[in-house]
């Protein structure tokens, strides 16, 4: 029993000597360098790290594997997209990822104006408004027409006519005729004047109402995707961090099994949890690029280059307007309420404009016609040298009265008076979702703020379990479970503490979106040593290959297993 002790505290001291434990310093009494300490345990320990890579000889599945033709740069001036909107890439190098650029969060917004292709027809939209708004306005000015008949025209031709009623039967017509006339008309009364141009130049509006609606939106989401990516960054971190973790357990599992004081279910038990760390960091690798290129989709960037985030993670600050006061400024800020209400006014006008058809019209028309003519016509005897001129000007009133239509003119003047108060109902669901979505903003918000300290104190207290997790089972007072549960729980916490910050984060910009405030708090700068401390020994433990086995190939080792 006593031979038994002493192996047992013999191991222990060579383990703790050997093992890199999370946010735990090596034993300073426990020197490797020292003789007398070296033992089996510690040769079988150093073998540990040959024994985990000979698992795989294929290339990993990591952020390392981007080819090295891809550059990372900080130059911004490339990233406007000058790309023909009509082109499409047709060879696989024109859509081969070749750079990557970090971006700040301040960056977003910038690239959102300037390439986002949705903002650009917003735009056009405005000047298509424009367009129409000026078309309607040329009714408040006087029409000025040209008219030609016969520039020239030559007349040719011979007549008959019974000889009882005319002395000279046959006659003859050849003669050169101009004609022009020149006409001013201005409507002194038009009654679908007024309304037709209130209706476009609310429209007009409306569709700069639409554009900064839709800038702010497509803002908010690219920062909500900018999150996004800083949450897959944070997470394939975690993912590496567990990878390391489970390779020193499975290390410390083989070398007690090699030593004999453990069994093969320990060794089984670090291995699961190294493929469960393994898919983990596969999924959070895959969410990365994925993030990535929908934050390149959104920013419309070159085909070639993929966004990356510039920083990692952090809370943003902190909202200073109560709950009160956000939301009586939302009711102020949004676009969307001032467009409903330009929405209504546009129904009324258009219903204004519908009954004008039916109502009369005056106009004020000028018209002055000059012709000219060389020859003669219906003569017996043409004679060529004949010619002659006239200028006449005719001024005066035109009236026109449409009495009766069938009743279309308040058919329509019904139908525009109806939408309009459809309108006014779809203002009040609107502000109730303005209300709804800035309570909703600031609970999360809050929710967010309490998971950020909750998640904090879970963190601190799963790293000391895995610590005094490994610490028992080097002791061997427990088994590989206790510490791999302790390593399950720390990663789980490590991925809700970047969920509440990303959440977080996303309720701030959602406040600042939907309230137009910019009361927010920032966070003190972290004062940061000068020189990096590691938090702990596992940035020494590499990350073995994973393979890329095909899906048929795995699924057949599984079934052979």
């Amino acid at each position: 029993m006593r031979r038994i002790t002493a192996k047992s505290l013999l191991l222990a001291g060579v383990l703790i000597q050997g093992v890199h434990t999370v946010n735990a310093k090596l034993s300073n009494e426990l020197s490797p360098s020292n003789p007398a300490k070296t033992s089996l345990f510690e040769r079988r320990l150093a073998g540990g790290r040959a024994l985990v890579q000979k698992e795989s000889n294929q290339q990993p599945i990591t952020e390392e594997s981007i080819p090295s033709q891809v550059n990372v740069s900080t130059d911004k001036s490339s990233l406007i997209n000058t790309q023909d909107s009509l082109s499409i890439p047709k060879q696989s190098s024109e859509v081969q990822i070749k750079e990557l650029r970090p971006l700040q969060i301040e960056d977003i917004g910038e690239l959102v104006e300037a390439n986002n292709p949705q903002l650009k027809a917003l735009s056009i939209q405005i000047d298509e408004a424009k367009s129409l708004l000026l078309a309607a306005l040329s009714a408040r000015y006087p029409k000025i027409n040209l008219l030609g008949n016969g520039l020239p025209e030559y007349l040719s031709g011979k007549q008959y006519r019974n000889p009882d009623f005319t002395s000279t039967p046959n006659t003859k017509s050849n003669v050169w005729r101009m004609s022009l006339s020149f006409q001013v008309k201005w409507d002194v009364i038009d009654p679908a004047r007024v309304p037709e141009i209130a209706a476009a130049r609310d429209s007009y509006e409306k569709a700069i109402d639409t554009y900064m609606i839709g800038l702010r939106n497509t803002r908010l989401v690219a920062i909500s995707q900018y999150f996004l990516l800083q949450r897959a960054d944070e997470g394939v971190r975690i993912g590496k961090q567990s990878i390391k973790a489970s390779l020193i357990s499975l290390r410390d599992a083989r070398a007690r099994y090699e030593a004999g004081v453990a069994t093969k279910l320990e060794v089984l038990q670090a291995e699961t949890q190294l493929a469960r760390d393994k898919r983990l960091l596969t999924s959070k690798l895959g969410e990365q690029k994925i993030t990535r290129r929908k934050l390149a989709s959104i920013l419309n960037l070159p085909e070639h280059i993929t966004p990356t985030a510039a920083s990692p993670p952090q809370v943003m600050g902190i909202w200073q307007p109560s709950l009160q006061e956000s939301i009586v400024a939302a009711f102020k800020f949004r676009e969307e309420l001032d467009s409903l209400l330009l929405e209504i006014s546009i129904n009324n006008s258009n219903a204004n404009a519908a009954l004008a058809s039916i109502q009369p019209n005056l106009s004020l028309v000028n018209t002055f016609t000059s012709s000219r003519y060389k020859g003669q016509a219906n003569t017996k005897d043409v004679d060529t040298d004949d010619y002659g001129w006239s200028n006449d000007n005719v001024i005066g009133l035109t009236s026109t009265w449409n009495i009766f239509d069938g009743g279309r003119a308040k058919a329509l003047y019904k139908y525009n008076k109806q939408k309009a108060k459809a309108s006014e109902q779809r203002f009040a669901s609107k502000r109730n979702d303005i209300r709804k979505e800035v309570e909703e903003s600031f609970f999360n918000l809050e929710t967010s703020n309490q998971d950020i300290a909750t998640m904090t104190r879970e963190i601190l207290a799963s790293r000391e379990s895995l610590r005094l997790a490994r610490l028992r089972f080097q002791a061997g007072v427990t088994t590989q479970r206790e510490v791999v549960n302790a390593q399950r729980d720390l990663t789980a916490a490590e991925v809700r503490y970047s969920d509440a910050i990303t959440s977080y984060n996303t309720s701030l910009a959602q406040l600042r979106r939907s309230t137009g405030l910019d009361m927010v708090k920032a966070c003190k700068p972290i004062e940061l040593p000068a020189e990096k401390i590691s938090d702990d020994d596992l940035t020494d433990i590499p990350i073995d290959p994973m393979p890329v086995i095909p899906a048929c190939q795995a699924s057949k080792q599984n079934e052979q297993i």
